[in-house]
């Protein structure tokens, strides 16, 4: 029997760990990457260095490959459409991959399907978006270019016309929201496959720090049942509405009166996902190669009562192998991930996992380890 190739366009941090979780079930993976030097670059066989922005070079990767699949949504929406014509399986497909390229269409259609948004509205310079401010009770709100935004990159808070001129630099058509007064920041990562079965991860706290992921909390402490429900149908839904294929992540706003609001969608492997690695019985990079292959889901359930993720970033320690010794003896469940990148200030090098029954002991356990592993702590 001949084991299936999944093309895997993006050499990131994501495309490493999925790659490493199809290597079980004897899978083969062909890379796109853009260096050889890339995260997954390092560690998978079949590597083809190019631009994923080259229709021609998309095309010569996808031959030999059973699925086309990705670590980033950045390939342009008509070149998927080409791959599709050619008869190769691109899962997520086009249509759906668009609603997380491009937030006007995802604004659009969340609101067509009666998904819970922030009031928004394309705005087209900065008088434009003081009239949106006006529509919405006032400054402060939020802009964002429509798409190639990620970790905070794209998006700002402006809080007067003349704040407003930075983001229409860019070219690119502009999205104003209402800045949402939230308690905190969740989380909802499903999975679907092409046949439409779907499985649901608890609903997470992901908290923010300068506009990226610090520390992920599974399940999120405290949250209503009905409202952690409420979350799971809903990206369930969306799913469905999108004919997403794969997995997908659902960032939500809780607000102080008790509901969610859609913030953004993810349609890979989420970084709010990374503590299912050791802390669900099957993970996210799992469910997702078995999703893009149609073959059947894996248990979502959790393994224990609480899994603490926290981000491992870049910081004026480059040699972090030095601090296993003292990560690894003082915490022997500790679970490090680290991504094979260049040590730089900021930069996401690896997470660490956490797992137990007492919330604030594992907290504090993940805590320490990245701390310690970027040398912000040194004992």
């Amino acid at each position: 029997m001949t084991f299936p190739v999944v093309g895997m366009v993006g050499g990131g941090q994501l495309a490493r760990m999925t790659h490493e979780a199809g290597i079980p079930l004897g899978l083969k993976f062909k890379l796109l990457s853009d260096t050889p030097q890339d995260s997954a670059a390092q560690v998978v066989g079949d590597v083809v260095v190019g631009d994923y922005r080259d229709l021609e070079t998309l095309r010569a990767f996808a031959r030999g490959c059973d699925v086309i699949t990705f670590d980033h949504e950045h390939v342009p929406t008509e070149h998927l459409r080409a791959l599709e014509a050619d008869g190769i399986p691109v899962r997520p497909g086009p249509d759906a991959l668009v609603h997380a390229q491009d937030k006007g269409v995802m604004r659009a259609k969340l609101t067509e399907i009666g998904a819970p948004c922030p009031r928004h509205r394309i705005v087209a310079d900065p008088a434009d978006a003081a009239a949106f401010a006006e529509e919405v009770g006032g400054f402060p709100v939020i802009l964002k270019t429509v798409r190639g935004g990620y970790d905070g990159k794209g998006v700002w808070v402006v809080r007067s016309e003349a704040d407003a001129a930075e983001p229409f630099r860019a070219g690119v058509p502009v999205l104003a929201e209402e800045k949402v007064d939230f308690v905190r920041e969740l989380a909802a990562n499903i999975v679907r496959s092409p046949h439409g079965q779907a499985v649901a991860y608890p609903v997470v706290e992901s908290v923010q720090v300068d506009g990226v992921c610090d520390t992920v909390i599974a399940p999120a402490p405290g949250l209503d049942e009905r409202l952690a429900g409420e979350a799971q149908q809903l990206a369930l839904r969306i799913a469905a509405e999108l004919g997403v294929v794969g997995h997908l992540a659902v960032e939500l706003f809780e607000t102080r009166d008790g509901h969610i609001l859609v913030n953004e969608l993810a349609m890979r492997p989420h970084n709010s996902g990374h503590w299912t690695q050791d802390g669900a019985v099957t993970s996210q990079f799992a469910n997702h190669v078995r999703a893009v292959l149609d073959l059947p889901l894996g248990d979502p359930r959790p393994r224990a009562t609480w899994t603490v993720m926290c981000n491992v970033l870049g910081g004026d320690y480059p040699d972090m192998y030095q601090a296993y010794l003292h990560c690894m003896a003082r915490d022997p469940q500790l679970k490090i991930h680290m991504y094979g990148k260049d040590v730089k200030p900021g930069r996401k090098v690896g997470h660490v996992n956490t797992y137990g029954d007492d919330l604030a002991d594992v907290r504090e356990r993940a805590r320490h380890a990245a701390d310690y592993l970027r040398g912000t702590i040194t004992e």
